[in-house]
């Protein structure tokens, strides 16, 4: 395989669901972040190869939506785009479907990301209205409309919240907070510690935007219809939040006996984030530094009702195929899906018990020091547009690792659905 670069990269503000983009479709985020990536890489559109985006809440306007954002953002017809799924880790398949095609040398330049208006996730009607309403069209006479429609019932027209059936594993029942239950009570995590874990997460967010360590990766979005509000910040973070208000919240995924809640998740957003991967002579043409090179990446699989310890199973074989080891990586992104989710990963990496039972090895992960992890904050405060953080993940530990001067890097997170992902990145100037 040949060696695959990461050129550059950007994204939009990550903001709640609801707020300033609560109008704005998939497609139109994923559209500013291709455009703001072609112009700030100068490239000339017609030399992608392809353009490959992750997204999990399909547009029905937009089936195949990494199609429509790339001819909305000016790539020429002629070139193919495709659009793909992995749950929580679209943003980083989108980039690993890239390196596999660049490094088998299929392709040379690809932009790759993922986009998602969670704010735009429909809300659906009961199958018995769609069935009554289908008895309603097939009725060939006005006597017979009229019966059929007398048989909706209230409940008929009772609301499905797409976004709920969707984080809702089919397999084993449990939402994706009640997950984050089992592996509180699995490893025994306090609400306190959750709680403490996310004001850290909204700390370090809120210094990065201060010192504008995160500037760099964020393109001002104009709002449409009338666009004349720019937005140019997250919208998650808090500067005021205290450890006190943390621990008024109830927990919401078990009321009675849980310890997640609304401050100790990551909260439903919407965002799109975009990379343009290379080839190492593609990019030596274009005659431009590189953020990094991508050295692993692994996805693992494991079950669904434990699915936040995903990072878990797929570190390990990343630093494997890397061969490095965690105590190497000088930078990690962790994606923080629920603050007892990352703890609960931090304890199974640190215990010989977890890697015998679980991953057949013979000896723990390692420590994940938490020194070097989420340095400019995570998803509790960011926000996690599920099929655009994957890319983020990257391109804000690229940025920092650059900042720093460092030379290794990870990136993971869960996946809904009882997955894991893990890409190890590196730096060589």
């Amino acid at each position: 395989m040949r060696p695959v670069v990461i050129v550059d990269g950007v994204r939009t503000p990550f903001l709640k669901s609801g707020t300033e983009f609560a109008d704005v479709p998939a497609q139109e985020l994923g559209r500013a972040a291709l455009r703001e990536l072609i112009d700030r890489t100068a490239i000339d559109p017609a030399t992608l190869d392809e353009v490959i985006v992750g997204n999990v809440g399909g547009p029905a306007d937009a089936t195949n939506v990494a199609r429509v954002v790339s001819l909305l953002a000016g790539v020429p017809a002629r070139v193919p785009a495709v659009t793909v799924n992995r749950n929580c880790a679209s943003g980083i398949q989108s980039v690993a479907d890239a390196a596999l095609r660049i490094g088998a040398g299929q392709a040379e330049l690809i932009a790759a990301g993922g986009t998602e208006s969670m704010s735009m996730i429909p809300v659906m009607y009961a199958e018995s209205y769609k069935k009554k309403l289908f008895d309603m069209a097939k009725a060939r006479s006005a006597p017979a409309r009229a019966a059929a429609a007398l048989r909706f019932r209230a409940d008929d027209f009772r609301p499905v919240i797409a976004l709920e059936v969707g984080l809702t594993d089919d397999t084993c029942g449990l939402n994706m907070g009640q997950t984050a239950e089992v592996l509180a009570r699995e490893f025994g995590i306090t609400r306190e510690a959750q709680d403490r874990f996310a004001l850290r997460s909204h700390e370090r967010a809120m210094t990065a935007r201060e010192q504008g360590r995160l500037a760099g990766e964020v393109a001002p979005f104009a709002v449409p219809p009338r666009f004349d509000r720019i937005v140019s910040v997250d919208n998650g973070p808090r500067a005021n939040q205290t450890l006190e208000a943390l621990a008024k919240l109830k927990p919401y995924f078990d009321r009675k006996f849980g310890t997640v809640t609304v401050g100790n998740s990551c909260p439903v957003t919407d965002g799109a984030a975009m990379l343009l991967v290379a080839s190492e002579e593609a990019a030596a043409r274009m005659g431009k530094p590189v953020l990094g090179r991508i050295r692993s990446c692994v996805f693992a699989g494991l079950d669904p009702s434990r699915m936040g310890l995903g990072p878990a199973y797929a570190v390990p074989a990343a630093l494997e195929r890397a061969g490095v080891r965690l105590c190497d990586i000088e930078l990690i992104e962790f994606n923080e899906a629920f603050a007892a989710q990352v703890l609960a990963n931090a304890a199974a990496f640190d215990s010989i018990e977890f890697a015998k039972k679980h991953l057949g090895r013979d000896r723990p992960i390692g420590t994940l020091d938490f020194e070097r992890t989420n340095v400019n904050g995570g998803a509790i405060a960011l926000g996690h547009p599920v099929g655009a953080t994957g890319t983020r993940l990257i391109l804000t530990l690229l940025r920092e690792m650059k900042r720093r001067n460092l030379a290794l890097g990870l990136v993971t997170l869960c996946v809904g659905g009882g997955q894991g992902a893990a890409m190890v990145l590196e730096r060589t100037a």
